[in-house]
């Protein structure tokens, strides 16, 4: 009998071989299968290219599928795009069964890929692995749902919760294996963003290193463009990666023209009456004008505290050294409770060793 879960698995190992570079389609991966032996499988590897279907019949060599069963981890498409209808495809070539863990949320396609097959005579099998393929494709989820990127805070603190030390110092507080994960976890996201504090005290390149990936966006929260140009993210090769938020009036100043000579992207945000830029804004802005669905927010305190205050954090990626520093700079310094009942509240979804640390994930409750 044919184990379900364990090609849908590997579909979605194939499928995270595309992080960082199919954005904004889903991740996907599909394996092909005759007498439960894999002959044929393929990933989405770049947005525009072909699916993850139509690479894995390509790689198996074949044109008749007769007697085999296609597993893919998202609901084959019924639209034409970049690229032709999968669900057409998927007939033309006679698979047997179509095992598919997740249906695709965009209306172009929900429900109606998986229709298209069945009345075609084709057998199709839904929900394998399903909340794991719904992971890995969150960020396109709420990006088809909410047309707003999925937040993930990044935060590197010690056992009492510290990111820095009094004085701003925050370099090294976690260990080599958990800056490895991090690079990793940049390659797989569309940007990453720092407030102006960060982006002065650290002077971060913000690029993938140690990992094999492709440098997402630098996003930098700058209301009234202070910033010296010499820093690492203004004077980068890939400058035009870098995008600077900052208030309408900043966006037509002389500054705000020099940076972009220099191949920077700046984007004007309606300021709060305390001339931070409007992160609700921000965010729709990102995602309308850059294609931006994911980003991870990396520092600092006042940034972190932000994001959590106006209730726009969906995953938090805590990155926790067994060292105590005792008056510091705390993740979330500037948010500030009156009563227990309003307190922010997370879900962990997972845990692990990173090296002498520990990394937790939690989702939004």
């Amino acid at each position: 009998m044919t184990n379900y879960e364990q090609f849908m698995n590997r579909a979605l190992i194939l499928a995270m071989k595309g992080s960082g570079y199919v954005s904004p389609n889903p991740r996907v991966g599909a394996v092909i299968v005759e007498n439960d032996k894999i002959i044929g499988e393929g990933w989405h590897k770049m947005f525009g290219g072909k699916h993850a279907e139509i690479e894995a019949a390509e790689n198996s060599k074949r044109t008749d599928f007769s007697g085999c069963t296609l597993f893919v981890n998202l609901e084959p498409c019924s639209h034409v795009g970049k690229t032709p209808a999968c669900s057409d495809f998927i007939i033309s070539k006679k698979f047997s069964k179509v095992v598919v863990a997740s249906l695709d949320p965009n209306p172009l396609v929900n429900g109606k890929g998986i229709r298209r097959i069945q009345e075609a005579g084709i057998e199709v099998v839904t929900g394998v692995l399903e909340k794991e393929s719904n992971w890995i494709n969150r960020f396109f989820f709420k990006y088809i749902q909410k047309k707003s990127p999925y937040v993930i805070l990044k935060i590197a603190q010690s056992l009492d919760g510290n990111i820095a030390l009094s004085s701003g110092i925050s370099q090294w507080i976690t260990g080599e294996e958990s800056r490895k994960r991090s690079h990793q976890l940049r390659s797989e996201v569309d940007a990453v963003l720092v407030g102006k504090k960060t982006a002065l005290l650290d002077n971060p390149s913000l690029t993938v290193r140690d990992v094999n990936g492709r440098n997402p966006y630098k996003i930098v929260l700058d209301s009234y463009l202070t910033l010296p140009l010499d820093l690492k993210i203004l004077k980068c090769d890939d400058r035009d990666k870098t995008i600077i938020c900052c208030s309408v009036n900043a966006s037509t100043s002389r500054k705000a023209e020099i940076l972009k000579l220099a191949g920077i992207k700046i984007l004007p945000v309606e300021t709060y009456e305390n001339g931070k830029v409007t992160l609700e804004q921000m965010l729709v802005d990102l995602t309308e004008k850059f294609n931006i669905t994911s980003i991870m927010v990396e520092g600092g305190a006042e940034i972190f505290s932000s994001f959590l205050e106006r209730n726009l954090i969906d995953e938090i990626q805590l990155f926790m050294a067994p060292k105590i520093i005792g008056s510091g700079i705390q993740s979330f310094n500037n948010f500030k409770i009156n009563k227990l009942n309003s307190v922010a509240n997370f879900n962990i979804v997972d845990f692990d060793k990173s090296g002498d640390d520990i990394q937790i994930t939690l989702v939004r409750n």
